[in-house]
């Protein structure tokens, strides 16, 4: 035998091992990449992230329908009407001067901080969700006496534009009404 043909003889199971890495290599490639399709075409993933958004606005325009200075109380309620829509949004534009003149003549600095929010319900396609979100309100009266209070607000919230806005809030219920 040839010393040629020895060599070649030699580099087969180098190639056959090659050759089978390379198979395995494309095979893990193609199953990463069909998982990976998968994941990014998942309904779940897109509900998911619109129930976070819905979540963090309704948050966001729950605390800043329950904050309110005063001193400043022109930019508060322009940031009332701008995290509203619907009926919700037409009834403050309509009692704004009325309310205005009251929170200037009380002299009140309202803060709120959003304690913790769920989204009790969500139809991505209808763009519609109702929340419920627990948070502490602070008001410090003209005589700097402030009192803390605790609060649970349900809210209604309706996609314009792109963006969640609250069109409807109110108090939801506390403590234990069933009978036996």
């Amino acid at each position: 035998m040839t010393r040629a043909v020895r060599a070649l003889r030699g580099t087969r199971p180098v190639l056959a091992a090659a050759l089978a890495l390379t198979l395995v290599a494309g095979g893990f490639a193609a199953w990463a990449a069909q998982d990976w399709y998968g994941a990014s075409h998942d309904e779940s993933a897109a509900y998911a992230v619109q129930r976070d958004r819905a979540l963090a606005a309704a948050e966001q325009a729950v605390q800043n329908l329950n904050t309110l200075d005063h001193a400043k109380v022109d930019q508060g309620l322009d940031l009332w009407e701008s995290s509203t829509t619907g009926d919700l949004h037409d009834q403050l534009v309509q009692g704004r001067t009325e309310f205005a003149k009251q929170v200037k003549t009380a002299k009140t600095v309202t803060t709120a901080r959003v304690l913790s929010g769920a989204v009790t319900e969500l139809d991505d396609r209808a763009g519609r969700a109702r929340v419920l979100v627990a948070l502490r309100i602070t008001v410090k009266a003209a005589d700097d006496k402030s009192s803390d209070k605790d609060s649970r607000m349900l809210g209604e919230l309706t996609r314009s534009g792109g963006q969640w806005k609250l069109s409807a809030l109110g108090q939801a219920p506390v403590g234990g009404t069933a009978s036996g």
